[in-house]
């Protein structure tokens, strides 16, 4: 099994960044994708992805079968937020092994929560989706959407052993297309796929970052 590269690791951070300046934009205007609404923020930032990452999600969609549809959850998230959720996982993890080091909590949570210096979903560059048939019913992928390591017993890691073969087949079938058309997955979540970040430009050997860390508020 491939050796898997947690956000923490020093090499993502190592990335530079070159900015293209694309913009956010609001992924319900294509009105092609199924928008969830379970990770709405007052500000409606979950809606929105760059422009080329919404490109390559429709894209996708055309690519599935007739009756499966991509199921949006999350994109775009503030990188206060961001911070939140990781000081919130890292605090759940301390409290858990008092006896872990400062590095071994920021990797552990790393596996669930990007660090918030590098996080993808900062930067309008990841999506949190799965798959839904044509009524908008989702389909087995083996956990509950955002499942973190302990409460799925590692059932969240994309290539887990510990899920049905129904749910291989749709995470098979999910990770077809969004490879297909560029985007790279976080291994510990099955979910979580990005393009144009710095762990997008690790994993597929691009020499930097097209999208870094970027405030919403700042183009409304």
């Amino acid at each position: 099994m491939t050796e898997i590269v947690l956000m923490s690791d020093p090499k993502v951070a190592a990335i530079p960044v070159a900015e293209c300046g694309e913009r956010l934009v609001d992924v319900r205007g294509s009105r092609s994708l199924l928008v969830d609404v379970r990770k709405q923020d007052p500000a409606d930032a979950f809606a929105y992805v760059r422009e080329g990452v919404l490109e390559r999600l429709l894209k996708a969609q055309a690519m599935l079968p007739q009756g499966v549809r991509l199921l949006f959850v999350e994109g775009y998230r503030p990188p206060s937020l961001q911070r939140e959720y990781f000081e919130e996982y890292a605090d759940r993890l301390r409290a858990d092994h008092p006896d872990w080091s400062a590095d071994q909590v920021h990797s552990a949570a790393s596996r669930y929560v990007s660090p918030p210096d590098i996080a993808p979903h900062s930067a309008g560059a990841a999506v949190d989706l799965t798959l839904a048939d044509a009524d908008g019913r989702e389909l087995d992928l083996g956990t509950r959407m955002n499942a973190d390591p302990e409460e799925s017993d590692g059932a969240c890691y994309t290539h887990a052993t510990n899920i049905s073969e129904e749910a291989r087949a749709n995470r098979k079938l999910l990770g077809g297309v969004l490879t297909a058309v560029g985007l790279v997955n976080y291994p510990t979540e099955s979910w979580h796929w990005s393009f144009g970040d710095r762990y997008w430009a690790l994993i597929a050997g691009e020499a930097a970052a097209l999208y870094g860390p970027k405030e919403l508020a700042s183009q409304r």
